[in-house]
């Protein structure tokens, strides 16, 4: 169980006392973890949902830069950015995504050809369950702004399968 803070937690846990006994729960206060630089990334991301609007930009920063330093993270990077990026987008409701992906520097890396080949290839990996929905090839083309000829071909290779 994840909380900002422990004053938050006022749940009872008498129902649940062989649950964190057996440590099979256990119980994460955000704002006793310390400094995030010091935190394991996933960690140290989740905490930037609690950080306050003046040092949110920071170690959003920070974070980031971690980010795309790491070379073999657990989830993948793209995933953590966007996590990142919507974490901001909640904390700064007064600025647009496109706002907060350039002062972020996110624009930048959203132009990278690991970046568009991640996003190719979950575009991708959606054809067949479009096309099990019952879209045609050009539909699913337009919806996903991808060349028909590359819907074709995920259509082809999906057909023996299935």
């Amino acid at each position: 169980m994840i909380y900002p803070s422990r004053d938050i937690d006022v749940g009872d846990k008498e129902h649940f006392l062989e649950l964190f006994q057996s440590q099979r729960i256990s119980i994460i206060y955000l704002n006793e973890l310390g400094e995030s630089a010091s935190l394991p990334l996933g960690i140290a991301t989740i905490k930037l949902v609690i950080e306050g609007e003046d040092t949110a930009i920071n170690t959003a920063r920070e974070l980031i830069r971690r980010t795309q330093q790491i070379e073999n993270l657990q989830l993948p990077q793209k995933q953590l950015l966007e996590l990142i990026e919507t974490i901001l987008v909640y904390k700064f409701p007064q600025m647009s995504r496109e706002e907060i992906e350039a002062m972020f520097g996110l624009s930048d890396l959203k132009q990278t050809r690991v970046y568009r080949e991640g996003r190719l290839e979950a575009k991708l990996e959606a054809v067949p369950k479009l096309l099990a929905l019952g879209l045609s090839v050009e539909q699913i083309a337009q919806a996903l702004d991808l060349d028909i000829a590359q819907v074709q071909q995920v259509a082809q290779q999906t057909r023996p399968n299935q």
